[in-house]
């Protein structure tokens, strides 16, 4: 298993991959696919899936359901 960064004040784990990642994706992407954007990230779909939903919450990016795929965008 890999060696995870620790918050030297907290202790807590860094965030592997941190939200701005995404919104960075997208902002050079454009309209992408889940599979697209982990890609982009370096990351596996189900991660991807997971910050994007979260992001999703907190009105940041928007999905629409295109076939039987998630097709993320910015929100403006």
């Amino acid at each position: 298993m890999g060696e995870r960064d620790r918050d030297e004040n907290s202790g807590k784990f860094t965030e592997e991959y941190p939200p701005q990642k995404f919104l960075g994706a997208l902002a050079e992407l454009g309209s992408s696919g889940t599979t697209d954007i982990a890609d982009h990230v370096g990351c596996d779909r189900r991660t991807a899936y997971l910050k994007l939903k979260s992001l999703e919450e907190r009105d940041e990016v928007r999905s629409q359901k295109v076939g039987n795929s998630l097709l993320w965008e910015l929100v403006e």
